[in-house]
Parts: C-alpha cells; sequence; structure tokens
C-alpha cells in the first residue's frame, strides 16, 4: 500500500512540474514570458519553420527551429531553457545543425537558447501566456478561456486535472518589458557562421503531427498577435554579408546526362541556394544551362533570395544536345557578369560548371580567358571517363587546364551522382572564402603599391613634376579601389613626409588628383631613412593579402646607408623597385632592389626618359605576380 502511495505523490508531483509543449511554428515573440521552459516535438529541422539569427536569434523566429540550429537540441525534439533579451542590429544568419538560419538588419525583441536545467530559486510557468487578437468571429466571447474535458476522469482518484488555460492578454499588457542585452557569452557557442552537410529529412515517410497546443486557441478564434501583425510583413533576409560573391553556375543540360541525373543536378543547385544565404549585401546567384548552346536561365538580379531562387530552380527545363562546356565558358564570360545582369563590381565573380562525364569541346582556353577577364573557375566533375572511356575524351585533364591551379582546390572529382549533395559544404567554403579567390587576383588589381619619392634640392621642381607624371603614369596602369590596388606616397629629403596612405583614396580618379598636388620639398638625400619610415608609416597598414610593391625613385646616392632598411623591406615580404636617374648610383639601386637586381632595378640618364621604363616594370610586375602560387 506504502508503494502505490509513493508512486501516485511522484505522479501528481510531476504532473504539477509538467513542461508546456508547444508547435514547430511558435515563434517566440508569441509568448509574453520572459524566461520559460517548453518541449519542442520533433521534425523541428524543416526549413518551411524560419530562423533568424545566429546564437541570439530574433524573436520573429521559431522556437524549436532555433533550438535545433544552437545544437541545444537535435531533430528529435526535447526540453529548453528559453530566455528573452533585448532586440538588436545585425543578426546573422548561418548555417548550422541542417537548418539554414537567415540574417535580418534588426528586430524589436530576440531571445537565447540554453538546455533545460532549472536555475535555483526560479519558477518557470507550467502554461505560457500568449499574446494574441481576437477575430470577428471571436468577438462575442470572453477574454479568458479554459478548455476542460467535459467528461475527464481524474487519471488517480482524489486528484483533479489541471486543465490547459489560455489567456488572450489586452494589447498594453502584451508589450514585453524591458529585457536585458544579449549576452555575448550566451551566443559564442554558435556566432560563428558555418556550413554543414545540408538536406537532413525533418519527418519520416507516414509520421504523424503530434498534439499541437496552440490548436485549442485557433479554433477558438484566435489569431497569436505576433503573428496576425507581422504576417505580411515577413522580414526579408539582406544575404550573408561574409560570402559576398557574384555566383554563376554553369550546368549540364546535354542529352546524355538522361532525366533522372538532371533531377539529382537541380536538387544540388537547390541545396547550395538553400546552404547560402542569398541577398543584396551578401551572395547572388545565377544560372546558365548548356548543350549545343548555351542560355541564361536566369541571372543575378533575377532572385534575392534563396526560397525564390530555389523554386525557380525547380522550374528549370532540360536543354539537349551535346556538352559543350567551352562554348558556355565562353559565352558566360561574355555576357553573364555585366552590370545590366546584376554584377555588382565589389564583389568576385565565381563560375562553377558542373560537368557529367567530360566536355564534347575544349575548356582550357576558353577558361584562361575567363580567369584573365577576373573570374574564379570551379569545376565539379561527375562520373568522369574510366579507363576505357579516355580515348574518347576531346581534351585528356580538361579539369586541370581549366582551373587555375591544379591542387585540387578549384576542381571536384565526384565519382557518383548519388554522391554528389556531399560536395555542397566544401564547394560552399571555398566559393566563400574570398581571400583564397586568387583567380580573380590579377598582376593589376592585387597589391599595395608604395611611392618613395625624392624630393631633395638636386631634382629641382620641373625634374620633380616629370617624376610626378611617371608616379602618374604607372598608377593609371593599375585597377584602383579599396579592395583592389590601393596606393600610397612617401616624400623624402634629409626628412620624410606621407603624402598619403593606401587608405586615402580608392578611385583611379582621386589618386591621380593626389598625385598632382604633391608638393615639391627640397633638400637632402636619406634614402635609407626614406625605406624605413615607408615600412612604418606605409606598410605597416598594408591589408595581410595584398602583395607589398614599394617603388623608390632617386636622383643621386645616399647619405645614409641604404643596406639595412633594403634588408628590413625584403624580409617583410616588400618587393622593392628602384628607379635611378642622371647620378643615381647604381650599385645602391642594386642594393634596395628585390632579387633578381636586373629585373627589379632601373636606370635612365635624364628624368623624361622617365616614361620610357613604364612599360618594362608593369612588364616585370605582372610576369614576377604569374610565377608565383597564389595557394
Amino acid at each position: 500500500m506504502g508503494t502505490v502511495v509513493l508512486t501516485m505523490k511522484a505522479f501528481v508531483i510531476e504532473m504539477f512540474l509538467a513542461v508546456p509543449q508547444i508547435n514547430c511554428d511558435v515563434k517566440a515573440g508569441k509568448i509574453i514570458n520572459p524566461e520559460f521552459i517548453v518541449k519542442c516535438p520533433a521534425g523541428c529541422q524543416d526549413p518551411k519553420y524560419h530562423v533568424y539569427g545566429t546564437g541570439i536569434y530574433a524573436s520573429y523566429s521559431s522556437v524549436c527551429g532555433a533550438a535545433v540550429h544552437s545544437g541545444v537540441l537535435n531533430n528529435s525534439g526535447g526540453k529548453i531553457l528559453v530566455r528573452k533579451v533585448a532586440g538588436q542590429s545585425g543578426y546573422k544568419g548561418s548555417y548550422s545543425n541542417g537548418v539554414q538560419s537567415l540574417s535580418l538588419p534588426r528586430w524589436r525583441e530576440s531571445f537565447i537558447i540554453s538546455e533545460s536545467k532549472p536555475k535555483k530559486d526560479v519558477t518557470y510557468p507550467s502554461s505560457l501566456t500568449y499574446s494574441s487578437a481576437r477575430t470577428p468571429a471571436a468577438k462575442a466571447g470572453k477574454c479568458l478561456y479554459e478548455t476542460t474535458k467535459a467528461n475527464a476522469k481524474p487519471s488517480v482518484p482524489g486528484t483533479t486535472a489541471q486543465p490547459v488555460t489560455l489567456m488572450q492578454i489586452p494589447e498594453a499588457e502584451a508589450t514585453p518589458a524591458t529585457l536585458p542585452k544579449p549576452s555575448l557569452l550566451a551566443a559564442s557557442a554558435t556566432s560563428s557562421p558555418r556550413l554543414q552537410p545540408f538536406g537532413h529529412r525533418s519527418r519520416e515517410m507516414g509520421e504523424t503531427d503530434l498534439w499541437k497546443p496552440g490548436a485549442v486557441l485557433l479554433d477558438a478564434g484566435f489569431v497569436p498577435k505576433e503573428e496576425l501583425s507581422t504576417q505580411s510583413l515577413e522580414p526579408v533576409s539582406q544575404g550573408d554579408p561574409n560570402c559576398k560573391v557574384d555566383l554563376s553556375f554553369l550546368i549540364d543540360g546535354s542529352s546524355s546526362i538522361g532525366k533522372r541525373r538532371f533531377r539529382i543536378q537541380k536538387q544540388f543547385l537547390a541545396d547550395v541556394a538553400q546552404a547560402l544565404d542569398i541577398g543584396p549585401a551578401g551572395p547572388l546567384m545565377g544560372i546558365v544551362q548548356y548543350g549545343d548552346n548555351p542560355a541564361t536561365q536566369f541571372n543575378l538580379k533575377t532572385h534575392m533570395n534563396s526560397q525564390d531562387l530555389k523554386a525557380a530552380i525547380e522550374k528549370i527545363t532540360q536543354r539537349g544536345g551535346l556538352s559543350n562546356v567551352g562554348r558556355a565558358i565562353s559565352f558566360m564570360t561574355k555576357n553573364f557578369f555585366s552590370k545590366a545582369n546584376g554584377n555588382r563590381g565589389n564583389a568576385p565573380n565565381v563560375a562553377v560548371v558542373v560537368v557529367d562525364g567530360w566536355p564534347t569541346d575544349k575548356v582550357e582556353e576558353t577558361s584562361r580567358l575567363a580567369r584573365e577577364s577576373g573570374i574564379n573557375i570551379f569545376f565539379v566533375t561527375i562520373e568522369a571517363a574510366v579507363e576505357h572511356e579516355k580515348q574518347h575524351v576531346v581534351e585528356p585533364n580538361f579539369a586541370n587546364k581549366a582551373v587555375c591551379r591544379t591542387n585540387g582546390y578549384y576542381s571536384f572529382n565526384v565519382q557518383s551522382w548519388f554522391g554528389l549533395r556531399k560536395t555542397v559544404q566544401p564547394l560552399m567554403k571555398r566559393v566563400c572564402d574570398t581571400n583564397r579567390l586568387a583567380c580573380s587576383k590579377t598582376c593589376l588589381n592585387s597589391a599595395d603599391i608604395g611611392f618613395v619619392i625624392d624630393g631633395s634640392s638636386s631634382v629641382g621642381t620641373s625634374n620633380f613634376r616629370t617624376v610626378l607624371q611617371f608616379v602618374a603614369n604607372l598608377s593609371k596602369e593599375f585597377e584602383i579601389s579599396d579592395t583592389d590596388t590601393r596606393i600610397g606616397a612617401v616624400q623624402y629629403t634629409y626628412e620624410q613626409r606621407l603624402e598619403f596612405g593606401f587608405d586615402k583614396y580608392n578611385t583611379k580618379t582621386d589618386i591621380l588628383n593626389a598625385i598632382k598636388r604633391v608638393g615639391y620639398w627640397s633638400g637632402g638625400t636619406s634614402t635609407g631613412a626614406a625605406i624605413h619610415y615607408a615600412l612604418e608609416q606605409l606598410f605597416k597598414k598594408s591589408k595581410p593579402n595584398k602583395r607589398k610593391l614599394m617603388i623608390l625613385i632617386t636622383d643621386g646616392r645616399s647619405y645614409d646607408d641604404v643596406r639595412i632598411p633594403a634588408m628590413a623591406a625584403h624580409q617583410k615580404g616588400v618587393i622593392t623597385y628602384a628607379v635611378g636617374v642622371a647620378w643615381a648610383a647604381q650599385d645602391e639601386l642594386e642594393v634596395i632592389a628585390t632579387h633578381p637586381a636586373r629585373d627589379h632595378s632601373f636606370f635612365v640618364d635624364e628624368f623624361d626618359n622617365l616614361y620610357k621604363s613604364v612599360p618594362k616594370i608593369i612588364q616585370n610586375i605582372c610576369t614576377e605576380f604569374n610565377s608565383q602560387p597564389r595557394n
């Protein structure tokens, strides 16, 4: 008898400490309680349950979807602790644990998810308070509803079952109280956006839906206030700023691929669209389909979010014909990345070429032209030719000939179409790593160039203007912007002066005007001190991923030692070109210049001949750039 009593008491205690259960689509903003424990059902990984943010989530997010994204829950559901915090700006989207969260510029309220470990001395509600609004069907009703089962018998004799209480809160009461600022510590575990394998199913076939607590509320004629006020104002993601690329997929529509594999290819594209947070501040994506001839399915500006992009991918139909990849790459180079098609100019151009087997034309030359146009080319080859099929391949090793490096970074060889989905994660990581997109970096758009200009008395005013024209002629050859080549200048005599740094001007027009405004100083010639000054005041502020070029122009022997400063420049990775005029000491020029000196030191007998060395300097800069590994 004692055992029965103890069991009955435990059941009653558990009933009173019952954790409220919510549905996958319940948004945090619907719930008034500032802190609560809830139980989520299985299947909340489904993309239809939208999540906004990483670590700290906008209250417009699905509570349970956010729990899966954060890693606190897996797709089988469970209990979580939810704490409301203040709204913030800049919710960052990311792909984590099979859930793609979206970016959001700002929202009025946030929340944080953690494991359901109750805090001491904190009482958590056994039922949740929802903010709601009355619909016309419920105008005659009361503001407080209790739903009980009319003929229900208590589960245990002598006890009374607790009714589920759903409260309608007047609008004034429904406004959340002032909330604490988000804790950076709480978000740290998930704040780094990362890609994970996409495509986990949210619910197995035939699995029935669990009981939905919100159903009683809706059946009674109520629509939660949060849903009513925002359902027509769905937040639109601006895109992931950490993956700002203009992306073109060249997909195989040839007859040899067949309908089944074409569908798998479309699913692969949809997976990519889901993994990428498409938007005007992040990645944009268009598609070119090739067969006998290529055609643009849609360009970069056609679809500005992942949902619309996936819907458009689903509608693509197969073209048929041969597998003319080279023709498609040429078409893409000439037509796709134009301003009219949505090319932004300040985002890297990336093309991913998907090939079934092997192309029916050559790709090496067209790919080279694409790369020289600043396009990063990735090749994804599925079911490549086996040994007895290689005799049919038009261009052996075509993928290695198409990409800018043969180290495997730009090419993927997928053994089977059924394994294509596994390529999504590594491909997107590489596409989004803009610092390693070496193919779009050329000798003209990837350097920080510092001019070190002799302004000593021996130069004279007229010749100094000729030197400045020489500096302008060199600068004109480069693509100048904050993300491309940047220009800085130092003038020296006995002393040194920073005329302008790398971050001062970011257009070619502004740079050329700044060069014109440089005033002649006059004085002695301390070249060694000038090199040291340029390293400290100019190149110390160079970007890590930029090549550092110093171009020094002098007309005489230095009053101080140049060896130690020149050696320091070489050790710091600054490629130094020394240009001497008239009385410049050629042995000093060779010491200053990067090895081999014959490629980095130049001498002209008079100032008026400086312009003749411009083409040779540019040629040597580009030759050296193209000979160096960039990965």
